[in-house]
Order: structure tokens, then C-alpha cells, then sequence
């Protein structure tokens, strides 16, 4: 349904005070959450993204860490605040961007054949009341590192896998439909419409979104199929290789700043080919949903 092909393009494309990450140690044997409605009993009161660090399985070099920052692409002002402050700490920040090689966001080419997705994002920021990524990230720095696929392997890839964007939006519109009707939980547009028409309507929309991120899981696995989507799966495969290109340069400490869908299949290939483990989990508020 159209809410959400919205939301997975926010959770994949790019690209409330947030308080004190709250750390959590876990276990090999914990499935990662990369997304979570934070509650004070039934009411949610943020939604918060995780930034998971990976150290080597044998703690050789004991200095080396990388650190998956899940993003949405709209979120509140503070919430990028931090991370422009967390950056700096980075040996490299590896960010997304389909672009030529090497583009910087605020380049010319950054911004060709942007326009419905920005239109579609800009949309969203209004509606939420919420504050667009590219607009708050410093991307500048000389750690920054541009890590994503460039618009002609994109289009390339999609040939290969015979994939087409209005498979991809078909495919998405028929997982909604079914969660509509397996799942009583799921959003529906009636719920967008009471929340459009609330008195509190940023509050309400934003609450409604929030829930929908939730159910993403399930559009991913129907997104990826058996070989895997450019949409993610391709990407990704850049974005680690050049993790291991400037890992060979000597640098130690590495964050992956990519849409929050994409790190499942980040963190499985981060465990298995580069043996890491997992170290922590450090919860963000995103959106201030009270």
C-alpha cells in the first residue's frame, strides 16, 4: 500500500531531545533489532534507531570497530545533532548515496534525478514535522566516505536481476495488502485518516508511521527474494567493500551510516566474512513521538 512504499523509502533512501544512548550487551545468538516504538507502559514515546558495534571474534587488532548507525531519513533536529557530533569520533563514516563514484551530498550529481524522492521525503518532513537528513548531516568532513552504488550500476543491476521499480512498488503494494488482512495490527488507511484529521495531527501521524516501521521486516523478506534486490542487497555489497578497501588503508574505527533496512543483511555479513561479533547496542530516540 502506498504508506508503505513511504516508509521503506525512508528506511532505505538517502539517504524530541534524544537523551543518553541506553547501552545493552548482547549475545552471538540475539537476532539484532535495528528499529523499536520505545513505551512508558502503553504509550510510545520515541521511536529509536540502533547503533550496533561489531569488534573481531579474537580481539585482533583489539583497537579495530565498526558500528552500523541506522538512519531514517527524516527525524528530529537533535537526533541528527548528535550524530554529527558521534562522527567525528570515526577513523571513516561510510554514507550512502546513489551517485557517481566519490560524490559528495551537495554536489551537482548529488542531486540529479532526485526530484520525486525529494518531493516524496520534503513531504513527509512537513507532514511529521520532523527535519530532512540531508539537510542537518554535516557530510564535509575528510572521514566521510561515499559508499554506495552509482545510478548507472544501479539501473544495470536491476537489469540483471530483472527487477523494474514498478515490480518493486507492486511487490510492496501486495505485502500490505496481505498484512491487512493476516494482521490486526497492521495500519490501514482508516488509521491515517483518523490521524490526518486529529487534533494533534504531526502526534498522531508520526505514531501511526512509527507503527508501520515495525512490520518492515516483513516487506524486506519480500523485497530481497532468494537472490537479493539493488535496492539493498547490492548496495550493501559496496558499502562493505569499500569497508574492507579502507580497512586495508590501516584505519581502525568505521561507521556504516545507511538506512536502518539495510543493516540485517549488513550485520550477517559483517559476523560471517569479516568476523566480527557484536559488542553493544546503543538506542537512539529518532522521533519524539510524545
Amino acid at each position: 500500500m502506498k504508506s508503505s512504499v513511504l516508509l521503506f523509502l525512508l528506511a532505505t533512501f538517502s539517504f524530541s531531545v534524544a537523551k543518553e544512548p541506553t547501552k545493552t550487551p548482547i549475545t552471538e545468538k540475539n537476532k539484532t533489532t535495528f528499529l523499536r516504538i520505545k513505551k512508558e507502559g502503553n504509550t510510545p514515546v520515541a521511536l529509536q534507531l540502533a547503533n550496533v558495534r561489531y569488534v573481531p571474534e579474537n580481539g585482533i587488532p583489539s583497537d579495530l570497530r565498526v558500528d552500523l548507525i541506522s538512519a531514517v531519513h527524516v527525524a528530529d533536529k537533535s537526533y541528527y545533532d548528535n550524530l554529527n557530533k558521534l562522527f567525528k569520533t570515526y577513523d571513516v563514516v561510510l554514507y550512502e548515496l546513489v551517485a557517481p563514484e566519490g560524490t559528495r551530498v551537495g554536489d551537482k550529481a548529488a542531486s540529479e534525478g532526485k526530484g520525486l524522492l525529494s518531493m516524496i521525503q520534503t513531504g513527509m518532513k512537513e507532514m511529521l514535522g520532523l527535519t530532512f537528513q540531508l539537510d542537518e548531516v554535516d557530510y564535509s568532513p575528510k572521514n566521510f566516505v561515499h559508499a554506495d552504488i552509482s545510478p548507472d550500476d544501479f539501473m544495470k543491476s536491476m537489469d540483471e536481476k530483472g527487477e523494474s521499480f514498478f515490480s518493486m512498488f507492486l511487490r510492496m503494494w501486495l505485502v500490505g495488502m496481505q498484512q491487512q488482512a493476516t494482521n490486526p495490527d497492521a495500519m490501514n488507511d482508516m488509521d491515517l485518516l483518523f490521524a490526518y484529521f486529529s487534533d494533534n495531527r504531526e502526534k498522531q501521524m508520526k505514531i501511526v508511521a512509527a507503527q508501520q516501521f515495525m512490520s518492515m521486516d516483513v516487506v524486506m523478506d519480500a523485497m530481497e527474494g532468494d537472490k537479493g534486490s539493488t535496492i539493498v542487497s547490492a548496495r550493501n555489497l559496496k558499502a562493505l567493500k569499500v569497508l574492507r578497501r579502507e580497512m586495508e588503508k590501516g584505519n581502525k574505527t568505521f561507521a556504516i551510516f545507511y538506512g536502518a533496512a539495510h543493516m540485517p543483511e549488513m550485520e550477517k555479513v559483517l559476523m560471517e566474512e569479516f568476523k566480527l561479533k557484536k559488542a553493544q547496542v546503543n538506542w537512539i530516540d529518532a522521533w519524539d513521538l510524545r
